[in-house]
């Protein structure tokens, strides 16, 4: 990572790892569909100005694009927005904002899983075994939370694993019919789609009594900074850096996960969810091919 990219590559993971503090303090007063209902629609008021400024037409505004990719982005939103967002909002009734972010971090292994299975992708050895590991690091995190007699514990594991699926499936499907559409574009059309498909259950479900400001200001501070500002600084980091190096926030989105977790809401991990957590991380690392012990023995070998 390039020095002067360093500070944006930090602010990303931060402001990502925030959102789960945000979805936790607001989810209980909102509830998971119309939070997200009001997240996705704060992200696109903030993404479609710059859309137009920039010349790039939205789904909803495309006069002449085709139909076929408009319906395309709009479906991205709904795989990889509405409802993924959905699943880790109603996690974060129940899990704290660390574990749900830790969860949240296994969606490149997921990714590669369904890339493997519906784009044929080559999986050498350590990005299989890297599978295997990442898997047995959910199981770990997993294991006290759906041992106990609280059944909504064990559905909101369930939910914020299918997040990380969701998003794992979204990537190939991006990569499958959306390869060459301005990236823009898709991240601002994409929560339009998203806002159509949580509209109705998200007014429907939309509490009597009006949230506190606080729980507002977290849904502002999701909607706005932890998903429209992140999609643009995600964007120029690609640009900067490319999207192999941009990719690799997924490691520290846990780090301030946790982080936030326990400076503003003094949430603490059980020794399930470090080691676990670490576990997940070092599976990732191998299942995206960041660390790969094959390659890095040739290399030394091909220095003797």
């Amino acid at each position: 990572m390039p020095i002067k990219s360093t500070p944006e590559f930090v602010i990303l993971a931060a402001v990502w790892g925030g959102s789960f503090l945000f979805m936790r303090v607001a989810a209980p007063s909102f509830g998971p569909f119309a939070l997200i209902l009001a997240r996705c629609a704060i992200a696109a008021l903030v993404l479609l100005p710059f859309s137009l400024w920039l010349g790039r037409a939205t789904v909803g505004l495309s006069v002449g694009g085709r139909l076929r990719e408009r319906l395309a982005i709009g479906f991205a939103g709904v795989i990889n927005s509405a409802i993924p967002f959905v699943c880790f909002s109603y996690a974060a009734l129940y899990l704290t904002a660390g574990v749900n972010s830790i969860f949240n971090a296994t969606t490149p292994i997921f990714g590669a899983i369904v890339a493997w299975i519906w784009l044929h992708e080559r999986l050498s050895r350590w990005r299989a075994i890297g599978l295997a590991i990442g898997l047995a690091g959910v199981v770990i995190v997993s294991l006290p939370r759906v041992q106990g007699t609280d059944a909504g514990m064990g559905l909101a594991v369930l939910a914020s694993v299918s997040g990380a699926v969701c998003y794992g499936i979204a990537g190939s499907y991006t990569r499958r019919f959306l390869t060459g559409v301005d990236p823009l574009r898709v991240a601002a059309g994409s929560q339009i789609g998203a806002v159509l498909a949580l509209l109705l259950p998200g007014v429907l479900t939309w509490p009597d009594t009006m949230p506190s400001l606080q729980s507002w200001l977290n849904v502002i501070a999701l909607g706005a900074v932890s998903t429209g500002l992140a999609y643009l600084l995600f964007f120029r980091l690609i640009a900067a850096v490319g999207p192999s190096r941009t990719l690799t926030v997924t490691f520290l989105i846990p780090v301030f996960g946790v982080l936030w977790g326990w400076f503003f809401l003094g949430e603490t991990l059980d020794a399930f969810a470090w080691i676990g957590g670490l576990v997940v991380l070092i599976g990732t690392a191998l299942a995206t091919g960041t660390v790969d012990p094959g390659r890095l023995r040739s290399a030394i070998a091909g220095q003797r």
